[in-house]
């Protein structure tokens, strides 16, 4: 492959719009309305059946399974999607900066109303079309616009957005360049990851090896009476979780969707944010705890870590569990927590729940105090490299995404000069958002569930 990446074009002009800047010389700028159509077409008499889902910039069919107790009383009141439509999440873009807005889909289908669907015209190849949308969401143009409450998008937010078409050979060569730098980004975030999966199992194996057996292979055990506990070394105490916490959860905040909108600094993705408003002063934590969660399909799946700990000043939904160590080392006591099998004791189907009650009353094995800050000490140490390299490979992967979303933006808009660089024959090159993709990782699928339900519940 010869990648002749060129810097710019030969020639520009001002586009007449700040954000956008200068654009190639022979490129037009038209109005989202000479580019785009809304299209429209609900679903009556149920023509279709496939559902599909927009989750995380990918357009999915939603397996059957995954429907349950999510389904409206009628799919009449979605609209159907081709394939080549583009989909758009049009909600809530004050609370949410994170989630991709823009599908291309690959399927016939149906989706919710809740969305909006268009099409391209002429001027624009549908792939290029999705791409412009993509760029500018990566750039979050769309985040000035919107209106009501929560800044939800309609077709007056797109009907003179600026948006740049080059010549329809152009944007055919764009895509085939940026569909090819995706596929290769992809295959290295994925190997990459696999290095992070592996060495995070081995980094497990060394703390689960040292908080249920200690350090020392040959010390004498004792049976812990408790079944799933097993046997545990012959001088460690078999306690319950109330005997080594206390328990905060009557200081957890009780506010509001938009009151917790309002705390925008968020310091726990997963539990809490920071910030300050007057109502809950009262309720902010200023010290090392330990958050566990309380519900959620987490809590069967373990998707996310359940036990986490949290520093510095901070406060806590309704959620999680909030516990503070009577006397022994929070490191060691997260790592215990974390290992536990919470499913014996995790109440309901549809929503699993640990109540206080049950988690509190969970047996564990203890060490004595010196033991445990010499475990935390000695795994730390025997773990060190294997952490190291782990954080080298996400932040790795994070200059990858940065890297993408950068040149996706420039390419598309005319920063670089692709018509000229030589790729591999077209038939080895994936389609970006298509149907050979990389599987997501634990967290990425969590977090898809949810925007999955909120997408039928809208």
């Amino acid at each position: 492959m010869t990648m002749d990446l060129r810097p710019s074009y030969p020639a520009y002009r001002d586009s007449g719009v700040p954000w956008l800047g200068e654009v190639p010389e022979h490129w037009k700028v038209l109005p989202g309305r000479a580019c785009y159509y809304e299209k429209k077409e609900p679903n009556t008499g149920l023509k279709e059946k496939t559902v599909l889902s927009l989750s995380y910039g990918q357009i999915v069919i939603k397996p059957e399974e995954k429907l349950h107790g999510l389904v409206p009383a009628s799919f009449e009141t979605y609209q159907i999607v081709d394939p080549g439509d583009i989909i758009i999440r049009p909600t809530d873009l004050q609370n949410d900066w994170n989630s991709l807005r823009f599908g291309l889909s690959h399927h016939r289908g149906i989706i919710t109303s809740a969305y909006m669907c268009f099409h391209t015209k002429g001027v624009l190849d549908r792939s290029y079309g999705h791409f412009l949308l993509h760029a500018y969401d990566l750039r979050k143009v769309f985040y000035g616009l919107g209106s009501g409450l929560r800044q939800n998008l309609d077709w007056r937010d797109f009907k003179y957005l600026p948006c740049c078409a080059p010549p329809i050979s152009e944007q055919v060569a764009i895509v085939r360049f940026l569909n090819y730098i995706d596929q290769r980004i992809r295959r290295s975030i994925h190997a990459k990851r696999k290095l992070i999966e592996l060495l995070n199992e081995q980094k497990q194996a060394i703390i689960h090896q040292a908080v249920t057996r200690g350090l020392d292979p040959n010390v004498p055990m004792k049976d812990s009476g408790v079944e799933w506990l097993g046997e545990v070394p012959e001088h460690w105490e078999v306690s319950r979780v109330k005997n080594e916490f206390d328990c905060l959860n009557s200081r957890r905040v009780p506010l509001s969707g938009i009151e917790r909108g309002a705390m925008t600094l968020r310091r726990y993705d997963y539990y809490g944010a920071s910030g300050v408003i007057d109502k809950v002063d009262g309720y902010l934590f200023d010290d090392e705890l330990l958050l566990i969660a309380e519900d959620g399909a987490n809590l069967v799946l373990r998707n996310l870590p359940l036990a986490i700990i949290a520093r510095g000043k901070f406060w806590v939904n309704n959620h999680a569990h909030i516990l503070k160590p009577k006397f022994g080392n929070l490191e060691y006591l997260a790592a215990v927590m974390e290992w536990l099998n919470y499913m014996p004791w995790i109440s309901g189907a549809a929503q699993p729940k640990l109540t206080q009650d049950r988690l509190m009353n969970i047996a564990i094995a203890v060490p004595p105090r010196e033991e445990q800050d010499r475990i935390v000490g000695i795994t730390a140490k025997k773990t060190s490299s294997l952490s190291a390299t782990i954080n080298h490979s996400k932040r790795e992967i994070s200059l990858l995404r940065e890297y993408r979303t950068h040149l996706i933006a420039d390419v598309v808009t005319g920063k670089v000069d692709v018509r000229h660089i030589s790729l591999p024959d077209e038939s080895n090159i994936e389609t970006i958002f298509g149907e050979d993709v990389e599987p997501l990782d634990n967290e990425t699928c969590a977090l898809a569930e949810v925007e999955c339900a909120v997408e039928i519940e809208e």
